[in-house]
């Protein structure tokens, strides 16, 4: 992990990366305004670097998302845009034949890219369809799952070895922000389908690899960056796509997940903000006494025991020390005595 990376002076998370790919919920915007600091830290990110945008919002297209990101001050195309749909495309590509017709569970973002790439599109498991792509929109209800477990179930012909045709889930996000509160995602009525007709689709958002892949053929990129505020799917899907990662605590991950994260959930970089990006990232050293020290704070775990050995800036370096201490060792964080201190 990128938090005991051997430097032996502070450089920014920007330093040898050749493309930036950013999620928006909790990075970009929160409901319908900007976090603090993201759109000067990313236009400052795009004079130097390509940017990309990767959401697994299947119910928006492209255009529609770059749209609402223009407005909040982004410099932004749709091209830089990378949708769940657009990842599910070249796994349906994969499957079916062109210009075949294809089950929609979902809104815009999924018939969008349908026809853009002359895929036929149908709301009914009568028309035969070749596959079924799932996604979320507000509106699907129990007639649309019920529909698409009706073409599921329905057999391949007499020489098919199995049942079924293809299913493309574009995530499996279990949860959706919504400005009332937390609301069931796309991972929750696919569930429901999974329920009716007994097996899983193969999902194209993060945290599986597609949606990466994608991201990074558009952009061309070597070496991406992906910045994110959630452990479970941007972090996740980082790791197993071996891109280098940095956690933003503008989100729904913060202090407590992040020090809790499993070895495959832990980023390269802890940021308070995007402006992190820009900034000089402080060495993690192992010192005497068996601690961690990130500038001027240093953390040890001594048995179960998590201990503060100095408070140093008493934030930001703190936590980072304390994810670094607590990784290092042997003992997983629920059997760890943890001050209250670091998780606030």
């Amino acid at each position: 992990m990128g938090l005991f990376r051997t430097r032996t002076e502070a450089s920014t998370p920007l330093e040898g990366i050749d493309a930036v790919f950013a999620d928006l919920d909790g990075v970009v915007y929160a409901g319908h305004g900007a976090i603090p600091h993201a759109v000067e830290s990313l236009n400052r990110t795009k004079t130097s670097h390509a940017v990309g945008y990767i959401t697994n919002n299947a119910s928006r297209s492209d255009a529609s998302v770059a749209r609402h990101l223009a407005e909040l001050g982004l410099d932004v195309v749709p091209d830089d845009v990378v949708t769940s749909p657009q990842a599910a495309m070249r796994l349906l590509e994969e499957r079916v034949e062109p210009g075949a017709l294809v089950f929609v569970v979902g809104g815009e973002g999924i018939v969008a890219e349908l026809e853009k790439r002359g895929f036929r599109v149908t709301r009914s498991a009568d028309d035969a369809p070749a596959a079924v792509v799932q996604g979320f929109a507000p509106e699907v209800g129990w007639r649309e799952l019920a529909e698409a477990s009706f073409a599921l179930n329905a057999h391949g012909g007499p020489d098919a070895a199995a049942p079924g045709i293809p299913w493309i889930a574009t995530n499996m996000d279990w949860t959706i922000p919504v400005a009332r509160g937390i609301a069931p995602g796309n991972g929750t009525l696919v569930s429901a389908v999974h329920t009716a007709v007994g097996r899983f689709p193969v999902v194209a958002g993060k945290p599986e690899t597609p949606i990466f892949d994608e991201a990074k053929r558009r952009f061309d990129a070597e070496r991406p960056l992906v910045v994110g505020d959630r452990l479970d799917t941007d972090i996740l899907g980082a790791n197993r796509a071996g891109m280098t990662s940095a956690l933003v605590l503008t989100g729904i991950d913060r202090a407590k997940q992040v020090l809790a994260a499993d070895a495959n959930s832990r980023p390269d970089f802890i940021l308070g903000d995007l402006r992190g990006l820009h900034e000089p990232y402080p060495v993690v050293e192992s010192v005497r006494g068996s601690a961690v020290r990130v500038g001027a704070a240093r953390v040890r775990v001594d048995g179960n025991r998590v201990e503060i050995v100095a408070d140093g800036d008493g934030g930001l370096d703190l936590l980072r020390a304390a994810c670094a201490a607590i990784w290092s060792s042997s003992t997983p964080i629920h059997a760890l005595d943890v001050p209250p201190k670091l998780y606030s």
